[in-house]
């Protein structure tokens, strides 16, 4: 990768995938100088946001369209974690959507091309006459791809949740939680993650991390978080209920 960063952002023709080259700044990482998991959620989700934002679906526009896009799953696979004052180049590229879901992928270099990151996401295009989730074949303000690449990591799938899990943190969702959408921001429950795990994200790497969102938690409302572990596979598995819902599921690998 060059190391001239005056030209940020690009979309690549060829490859149909859209890049951004950044540094990894103090206020992104945590007590180990490593990129937070609410911000690697933060910088992903933003990438694949402002990729349809330069090709004409800002969120402006597709609100006047009658559409929301929503993030609704997520799966990365950390070779090394992006680390304080790091340059990287993240990429993403939508590839051929399924039935009910858009599907991106994910890649973070290092500043000498080395992958860092792989990740695959999949979102949801919601209909906001009726509030129900619109069949991708009808989502027709820009034309599909049919390309589905190779990915280096899980895939976005459903979580198997055991019986034998355990009450390990809750909080509420306050004010600073809550994005530009009314919503408490997608990543924000990589902090609120974190904060359950307490210090075992200390004493170990984190081979793989997926999440995937249900009904979110709104302002005021307790969530409470549940986990278990799987010493075979190395493998914590976290869960976030309201006391209406579930938010979200989680599993966190360890090397």
């Amino acid at each position: 990768m060059e190391n001239n960063l005056n030209y940020k952002q690009w979309h690549d023709k060829e490859t149909g995938s859209f890049h951004a080259r950044t540094n990894v700044y103090f206020s992104q990482c945590d007590k180990n100088k490593q990129l937070s998991l609410n911000e690697l959620l933060r910088i992903t989700s933003d990438i694949a946001v402002e990729d349809y934002r330069q090709q004409g679906m800002s969120r402006e526009v597709l609100l006047q369209n009658g559409y929301a896009i929503l993030v609704s799953r997520c799966s990365f696979r950390i070779h090394s974690m992006p680390r304080e004052n790091d340059r990287i180049e993240i990429i993403t590229r939508e590839e051929r959507p399924e039935p009910l879901q858009l599907m991106r992928a994910y890649e973070i270099l290092d500043e000498n091309g080395t992958s860092l990151v792989s990740g695959s996401s999949s979102w949801l295009v919601v209909d906001l006459s009726t509030r129900r989730i619109l069949p991708t074949k009808k989502f027709t303000m820009r034309n599909p791809t049919e390309f589905t690449g190779e990915h280096d990591c899980l895939p976005v799938s459903k979580i198997i949740v055991p019986e034998n899990i355990e009450q390990i943190d809750e909080r509420t969702i306050r004010r600073s939680d809550i994005d530009a959408n009314g919503h408490t921001n997608n990543s924000r429950y990589g902090a609120f993650i974190s904060d359950a795990l307490g210090d075992i994200l200390d004493k170990t790497q984190i081979s793989d991390f997926r999440i995937n969102y249900s009904k979110e938690a709104m302002l005021g409302e307790k969530l409470n978080i549940y986990s278990s572990y799987d010493e075979a596979s190395k493998k914590i598995l976290l869960v976030g209920k309201t006391d209406s819902a579930t938010s979200f599921e989680s599993e966190i690998f360890l090397k």
